[in-house]
């Protein structure tokens, strides 16, 4: 079974910037072969699916309200997924995981939608002036 551990959440003012990563471990496979994506859940609220990636670097696919703002990449090396977040707003505070998703119509593409249900601890963005 696979394991995340996300890390890289703070406190940052409105339109700033942070850097989150997820270092997973227990792959049988390179990173690149996993649609893995990071997702948010925010106090009250359900989780939600942020921004995904699926077999290649143009594979992604991103919530309507992270669009332009969030980047997603990936070292293959380090098994370590990263989350550029840029442009910070007060919506977006929540407590982030990443986790693999499921596939779309083509095998390629990844979706909004967790595989299963393996969660790490995630990391916590605060947005506050």
């Amino acid at each position: 079974q696979l394991h995340f551990v996300e890390s890289g959440g703070g406190l940052v003012q409105p339109g700033g910037s942070l850097r989150l990563s997820c270092e997973v471990s227990g792959l049988t496979l390179d990173l690149d072969q996993y649609a893995i994506g990071w997702f948010r859940q925010a106090p009250g609220k359900e989780r939600e699916g942020a921004i995904c990636i699926g077999s290649s670097d143009e594979d992604t696919e991103s919530a309507e309200s992270v669009k332009g703002r969030f980047t997603i990449s990936r070292d293959i090396a380090k098994k370590t997924l990263y989350l550029q977040m840029n442009n910070l707003k007060p919506e977006d505070p929540a407590q982030y995981y990443c986790t693999t998703t499921r596939r779309g119509r083509q095998f390629s593409q990844c979706l909004l939608r967790p595989l299963g249900n393996n969660w790490g601890k995630g990391t916590l963005v605060t947005v506050s002036s």
